[in-house]
């Protein structure tokens, strides 16, 4: 698991260590990431918050915008495993 989010390195550190989160967070300073993803906002610059699982050959298996449920997400791993 990875996260993407345009933030700086520090804020992303702090984010991490404030939940508890042990899985890498990738800086998108350029937006690129969001972009391909399909996950800026009309201003370009805005992030739409979105999730993707993407399996070990690199196919997107799950997108939603917005935030999924735990139950969902946990759903659509197993429906890829």
């Amino acid at each position: 698991m990875v996260g993407v989010n345009p933030g700086s390195l520090k804020s992303h550190e702090n984010w991490s260590e404030k939940f508890g989160f042990e899985f890498p967070i990738a800086v998108d300073a350029d937006r690129s990431v969001a972009a391909a993803y399909g996950a800026l906002k009309e201003n370009g610059m805005s992030i739409q918050r979105s999730v993707f699982i993407v399996d070990k050959q690199g196919i997107v298996r799950y997108a939603k915008q917005g935030m999924p449920s735990t139950e969902e997400l946990l759903a659509a791993l197993d429906a890829i495993r």
